[in-house]
C-alpha cells in the first residue's frame, strides 16, 4: 500500500484578502483528493487562526464559509500550523487561537516537505 500523498499550503493573506479563501479552497480540495493536508499560516494569514476571525469572513461568495473550510481540515486529520512569531507580532498567545490550530514554526512546516510534500503559496 502506497504511502498518502502530502500537501502543504503556505497561506501569507489576511482576512481582507480573497487569495486567502483560495488558499481554504484548494486545501479542501486536497483533502477531497486523498492528500494529507497541513496549513502553515505566516504574517497576515495568521490572523485566520485567531478565535472568531474566520466566522466572520467570507472572501469569495462561491465558496463556502472560511470558517467551515478550516474545521473541515481540523476534523478530516489536517493540521493548521501558526508561526509563532507571527502571533506574537500579532499579540496571539496559544489561548488565542482555534481549538485545533498550533503554534509551529518554520521547522515543523519543513519537517513535512522533507516527507515529500506538495507545497503552495497563496
Amino acid at each position: 500500500m502506497s504511502e498518502k500523498k502530502k500537501l502543504v499550503v503556505v497561506v501569507t493573506r489576511g482576512l481582507d484578502d480573497e487569495r486567502a479563501s483560495v488558499a481554504w479552497s484548494v486545501a479542501n480540495g486536497g483533502l477531497a483528493s486523498g492528500y494529507e493536508v497541513t496549513m502553515f499560516l505566516v504574517s497576515a494569514g495568521a490572523d485566520w487562526a485567531r478565535k472568531r476571525a474566520a466566522q466572520v469572513a467570507r472572501l469569495n461568495p462561491l465558496d463556502p464559509p472560511v470558517g467551515e473550510m478550516m474545521k473541515n481540515i481540523i476534523d478530516d486529520g489536517g493540521s493548521i500550523l501558526v508561526c509563532p512569531p507571527c502571533a506574537k507580532v500579532r499579540g496571539y498567545e496559544k489561548e488565542d487561537l482555534i481549538n485545533g490550530a498550533e503554534l509551529a514554526g518554520s521547522t515543523a512546516m519543513l519537517g513535512i516537505v522533507s516527507e515529500g510534500a506538495a507545497t503552495l503559496t497563496f
